[in-house]
């Protein structure tokens, strides 16, 4: 299926430069936020309070944040867990505040809002917990590009694997810099959409590498600039038209899916736009500046092998 009515010739990589200032500058501006705001880490990270509470009707979560507000908890997160009945509260550490204290405080203010609460659990998230899941994390970031880097070396030609890593660092650092932009909250969700945005990204650009390989070899005339714009055009249609069905999806699960997997939904929708934009104008620009040639793309002679001449 084709979104485009007709063969494009978009000459992609002729605004390489500019797409490439773009890029810098976005950069720039998520490491000053990340350096100057940080991220606002979820109590995955921080550690804190759960409490799980149901009630014999449907919680109206808005009336539940005032009363928690008014209780001297206005930082609480509320949200609905399994069904309308059933509320998770994450209550952020205090410093010199008990945890059982607290947690007996926050049933306290709920059960005079209604005495018809019911307590079902509660749990404490030690900060200890936050630091190691915070360096496992990282280190399934690191894993999963140490990974990619050889695959796509061995698939492809190591230029190309340098231009498929530098785009996923691309899309990882800004996706993290509009959470820290924004102070929205990242939790463990939204490191698995991380993870997610890495693997989409990098297929649209193995889609992408696997056309320019194959107009290499094909196409005996061109330079490799407009080669690249001819693999490019060709795939434009797919590219598109999978990152406009997820964007679908995606925002469905945005608006409607409720305050649990609003920051992972965000996550993936920054995450498709930047890694379409990076497979089209990153990950083919990179292994261009590092100097990939018809050359190195060649199928390896054997020894001793007769050359066929397959010419028309």
């Amino acid at each position: 299926m084709r979104i485009l009515g007709k063969a494009t010739e978009i000459d992609f990589m002729g605004k390489r430069k500019i797409a490439m200032a773009f890029s810098t500058l976005l950069i720039v501006i998520a490491f000053a936020s990340l350096i100057v705001r940080g991220l606002n880490f979820g109590i995955d990270f921080t550690g804190g309070t759960i409490i799980e509470v149901a009630y014999p009707d449907t919680a109206d979560l808005a009336e539940l944040r005032q009363v928690l507000a008014d209780a001297g908890h206005p930082d609480a997160q509320v949200q609905h867990f399994g069904t309308s009945r059933d509320v998770l509260i994450r209550i952020a550490p205090q410093e010199g505040r008990n945890r059982a204290e607290l947690s007996d405080e926050v049933l306290s203010a709920l059960q005079a809002a209604d005495p018809a609460v019911e307590k079902r659990r509660v749990e404490f998230v030690g900060p200890q917990v936050g630091e190691e899941l915070t360096e496992q994390g990282g280190l399934a970031m690191l894993y999963a590009l140490i990974g990619i880097l050889i695959y796509v070396t061995l698939r492809f030609e190591y230029r190309f694997s340098l231009g498929a890593v530098a785009a996923l660092v691309h899309d990882v650092i800004i996706t993290l810099g509009v959470f820290s932009l924004a102070q929205v909250e990242f939790d463990l969700t939204v490191l698995a959409a991380l993870l997610a945005v890495i693997g989409y990204s990098l297929n649209d650009t193995i889609v992408v590498f696997d056309r320019i390989r194959e107009n290499f070899r094909r196409m005996r005339k061109g330079t490799p600039v407009s080669i690249m714009n001819a693999s490019i055009n060709q795939t434009l249609s797919r590219t598109l038209m999978t990152s406009l069905t997820t964007l679908l999806v995606l925002l469905a699960l945005f608006f409607l899916g409720g305050e649990i997997i609003h920051a992972f939904a965000l996550a993936l929708i920054v995450g498709v736009f930047i890694g379409t934009y990076s497979s089209i104008f990153v990950a083919g620009s990179t292994a261009l500046a590092l100097g990939i040639s018809k050359a190195d793309l060649m199928p390896v002679q054997k020894e001793g092998a007769e050359e066929v001449d397959d010419r028309p």
